[in-house]
């Protein structure tokens, strides 16, 4: 299904670590708007998805969340490789130490561990599509938040390429919302659901980083 290339889709050279970047980074990791929930949310829901094109949409995307989990995964490792106890106790990475010493863990920023409750999968053809589109925007806007604290550019430049693919990711849910499922009838037995266009969302803007 999948051909796995051993590299990076957008190389990650981080050389000085910093624990208390990756305490904010890691929640798109096992946050509840990260790249592990948004991968199974968009692989789990291609499987009642009834038409193919958009099934080969949640598969693409999904895909290269897993890849995006991938990045995340390998920015957090380079943050915190070969801590020694002094740093990890002054940057306060004591409490994720002592339960997973520099081992990666899917968490929130705050600690919160990861569920499958961050993401939802309903079998109706315009709700998920809706949620995907609002769990793109949301992952956006957490990596506008992590642009605005962090400014470490060998961290800022993967970052930012994160982003501008959550844009694209969003994009392509509007465009299959909009050119496949305009007047949309389901298929017998299936709910209809509602139907709100692309323009409900407003602009995507740009941040100053």
């Amino acid at each position: 299904m999948w051909n796995y290339e051993k590299r990076l889709q957008y190389p990650v050279k981080i050389t000085q670590t910093n624990p208390k970047i990756a305490q904010v980074i890691i929640s798109q990791y096992g946050g509840p708007d990260g790249e592990l929930a948004a991968s199974m949310r968009y692989l789990a829901q291609r499987y009642t998805m009834p038409y193919n094109t958009v099934a080969g949409v949640l598969t693409d995307i999904g895909t290269e969340e897993l890849a995006h989990f991938e990045m995340i995964c390998a920015i957090v490792y380079q943050l915190t490789r070969n801590l020694t106890p002094e740093e990890i106790k002054e940057s306060g990475f004591d409490k994720y130490y002592v339960d997973h010493t520099l081992a990666l863990w899917p968490q929130a920023a705050g600690g919160i561990p990861f569920n499958a409750c961050e993401f939802q999968s309903k079998g109706d053809v315009i709700t998920d599509l809706m949620e995907d589109m609002a769990a793109e925007q949301k992952a956006r806007t957490t990596y506008d938040n992590i642009l605005r604290l962090v400014k470490d550019p060998e961290v800022c430049d993967p970052i930012k390429f994160l982003r501008a693919r959550e844009i694209v990711h969003f994009q392509r849910f509007g465009d299959t919302k909009l050119t496949r499922l305009s007047g949309f009838l389901p298929p017998e037995g299936m709910p209809s659901g509602g139907f709100l266009g692309i323009e409900q969302f407003g602009n995507v803007r740009e941040i100053d980083v």
